[in-house]
C-alpha cells in the first residue's frame, strides 16, 4: 500500500543541514551568553583587587596551559606524520581526506591568534578591579578601547583543543566510534583549558566559547565545501 503525501514520513535532514542547525543554535546560545553579563560574574569568583590566585598555580599554568600547549603541538605533529603514513583509525581515509584534516586543523589553529591581533579587548587581569588599569568593555564594542593592552579576544589557548574539531568531521563517516571519542576529547580539553584561563584571569568564558564556535564552523564549512575535492582520490591502503 503506497503512502499518500500527507502520510509520508518527514524527510531525514541531510548531514549538512544538521551541521548548519548545530552552528546556528550554538551562535544563538553564544549571543545570549554575551548578553547575560555572566563573564564578569564568573571571573569575579576567581579574582579580586589583589589579582588572581590561580594565575601562576601549577595546575592552571603548568599543567593546563603549558602542558595543554605541548599536547596540542604533539597532536599536530601526529597529524603531520599521518599525511605520509596513516595512523589508526585514519587508515580508512584517503590521502586527500588526511590532507583536508591537516589543512583544516592548521587553519583553525591560526584563526584565533589572527583575530586577536586586531582585538581591542583586554584580558580580565588587566581590569582595574583586579589590579590593572582597564575598564570592562564588550568585545562587540568595535573600535572602543578599554584602557588596557587589548589583544585578548578570542582565546588562543582554547584553540589548542578546539582547533582539532576537524578530526570529528574526518572520521565520523568511516570510523564513527573513533570520531565520537575524538569529539569528546576535544570538548573535554577545550572546557578544561577554558576554565584554566578564566581562573588565571587570562580570558573570559565567552572568549573560549567563541573560539570553539569559530573552529567548529570553519571545520564544518570546509568539510562540506571541499567534499568533491576530497572524493577525488580512493581510500589509502592499510599499513
Amino acid at each position: 500500500m503506497s503512502l499518500t503525501p500527507a502520510s509520508r514520513p518527514p524527510p531525514i535532514p541531510s548531514r549538512a543541514q544538521r551541521d548548519l542547525t548545530v552552528c546556528v543554535a550554538a551562535l544563538l546560545a553564544l549571543l545570549a551568553w554575551d548578553a547575560s553579563g555572566l563573564d564578569l560574574v564568573l571571573v569575579r569568583a576567581y579574582g579580586d583587587a589583589s589579582g588572581f590566585a590561580w594565575r601562576d598555580h601549577w595546575l592552571t599554568r603548568g599543567v593546563l596551559h603549558e602542558g595543554g600547549r605541548a599536547l596540542g603541538w604533539a597532536v599536530f605533529a601526529a597529524l603531520l606524520w599521518n599525511l605520509w603514513r596513516a595512523l589508526p583509525p585514519a587508515r580508512a581515509l584517503s590521502r586527500r581526506e588526511r590532507w583536508w584534516w591537516f589543512g583544516t586543523t592548521l587553519a583553525c589553529l591560526l584563526i584565533a591568534p589572527s583575530i586577536k591581533q586586531w582585538s581591542l579587548t583586554s584580558c580580565p587581569w588587566s581590569l582595574a578591579e583586579f589590579g590593572g588599569a582597564a575598564r570592562h568593555v564588550s568585545h562587540w564594542a568595535l573600535g572602543v578601547r578599554d584602557g588596557g593592552p587589548g589583544g585578548c579576544f578570542p582565546s588562543g589557548h582554547a584553540a589548542a583543543a578546539f582547533g582539532f574539531f576537524a578530526g570529528w568531521f574526518a572520521l565520523r563517516e568511516r570510523a564513527p566510534r573513533a570520531a565520537r571519542a575524538w569529539l569528546a576529547a576535544v570538548l573535554l580539553l577545550g572546557t578544561a583549558y577554558g576554565w584554566a584561563q578564566m581562573a588565571r584571569g587570562a580570558h573570559y568564558a565567552s572568549h573560549t566559547l567563541w573560539t570553539g564556535w569559530i573552529c567548529f564552523v570553519l571545520s564544518a564549512a570546509s568539510w562540506h565545501a571541499l567534499r568533491r575535492w576530497r572524493e577525488g582520490a580512493p581510500a589509502s591502503p592499510a599499513h
